[in-house]
């Protein structure tokens, strides 16, 4: 399953899942569980804590890019690099790093199931630590 499992990790950072609540039932297990080291803290959150961040991600900007730098898989748990880019309401001509994230994920039923994920303020990086 190792293909598909990078596959459905691809396309869930890669989508608009904080335009469309329907994006995130299609790619999160109903009993998800996210396990988030950030700059501000630890969170633990499930599929409705998970919505209501996708939720402040749309109001707050223009638009969300993933930049993925990495994705190692090994059979249904995969681990993936990347940062999110942003434009922000008021200045959309301009996207910016908002944050870099490592998450590692289990998948159950071809959906994201446990996960753990840290993140770091975003900033400019030259080049990619895998080149």
């Amino acid at each position: 399953m190792g293909s598909k499992t990078k596959e459905i990790v691809e396309k869930f950072y890669k989508s608009n899942f904080y335009q469309d609540d329907g994006v995130l039932e299609s790619f999160l297990h109903p009993d998800v569980e996210l396990s988030w080291y950030g700059t501000t803290g630890f969170r633990k959150l499930n599929l409705e804590g998970i919505a209501e961040i996708s939720s402040l991600l749309a109001s707050s900007y223009e638009s969300l890019r993933a930049e993925v730098e990495k994705i190692v898989v090994n059979k249904d748990e995969v681990a993936i690099n990347f940062t999110y880019h942003v434009r922000t309401i008021e200045n959309p001509e301009e996207e910016m790093p908002l944050a870099h994230f490592i998450a590692i994920w289990e998948l159950k039923d071809g959906k994201l199931y446990r996960g753990v994920q840290i993140s770091q303020l975003g900033e400019e990086i030259d080049e990619s630590p895998w080149s």
